[in-house]
This record gives C-alpha cells, structure tokens and sequence, in this order.
C-alpha cells in the first residue's frame, strides 16, 4: 500500500539514519488486543516510547508495556516506490486482506492503519457517544470542550 507523501516526509525526519536518496524506516505496533489498527511510529518516537518503558522499575506495568509495545513491534522499510509492504501476520491481525482498502488516519504523533470496514465501524461508534469523558453539559461540540477542559485545568 502506498504511504501519503505528507506521511513519508515525517518518517524520513524521524529516521535518524535517513539521508537523501534513502527510504525510510518506520515501526508499526499492534498494541493491545482490542486494537483494530496497526499504529506506525517514526524511527525516533518509537526509540523515545522504548526509553521510557525501560526507565520504568520492573513491575507488572513494564511488563505489559514491552508486551504491548515493543514485541508486537515491528521495523519496516518503505519500499523504493514509497509503498509499505505489511507482512501478513500484521495485516490478519486487523482483518486487512488483500483486496481491501486501507485507511491511514493521523494521530498527532502517530499514524493508524485500517482495514476499511473496521474504521468505519469505528467512526460509527464513536459518532453515537455523546459522552466526552469530563463534566460536560450532554451535545457538547468538542472543540468547545477542549476550551473548557483547559480552563479548568489551568484555574485548578
């Protein structure tokens, strides 16, 4: 599947061994087991992610982290013709075949890969909760949340 270029830009600044002419190194996670979407990761930001897991005291927390994080982790090339060739083990787990659409969605600092339907159902989902998570008057429109939400922090 082919990378947007605006996406493929980003990865090329975060892979600390990219030089001009070069393709890209990137990691893809599939995380927790309710994860519908496989989450890609600069070179950098997945380094920064495994520095601060290993900071942690060994606990149950570490533990869960390096499993969700960095065994399920996997380091990718991008292909000369800027595609992303996902190994099949990774494209099962989120029920993306071979004749279906992918979806990258930008996360801020990540990226998600979907399988068409599954991101749907998703948008689907969260399109029926009214709930936003903080006391909010019900039909809040999000943007105004973040307003509020940032006010009462910074007041308290």
């Amino acid at each position: 599947m082919s990378i947007p270029a605006d996406f493929r830009r980003v990865l090329e600044s975060g892979d600390p061994a990219w030089s001009e002419g070069e393709r890209p190194n990137l990691v893809l996670v599939y995380g927790g087991d309710d994860d519908r979407f496989l989450e890609g990761y600069t070179v950098k930001a997945a380094e920064d992610r495994a520095d601060k897991i290993d900071r942690l005291p060994n606990s149950r927390l570490k533990r869960k982290l390096v499993r969700q994080y960095i065994s399920k982790s996997i380091s990718i090339q991008i292909d000369p013709d800027g595609r992303l060739v996902i190994p099949q083990r990774y494209r099962d787990m989120i029920g993306l075949a071979l004749d279906s659409n992918a979806v990258f969605v930008g996360t801020m600092g990540t990226f998600q890969i979907w399988s068409e339907g599954p991101y749907e159902d998703y948008l689907d989902e969260e399109d029926g909760e009214d709930d936003l998570g903080f006391d909010l008057p019900s039909g809040t429109n999000p943007l105004d949340a973040l307003d509020i939400v940032l006010a009462q922090k910074e007041a308290g």
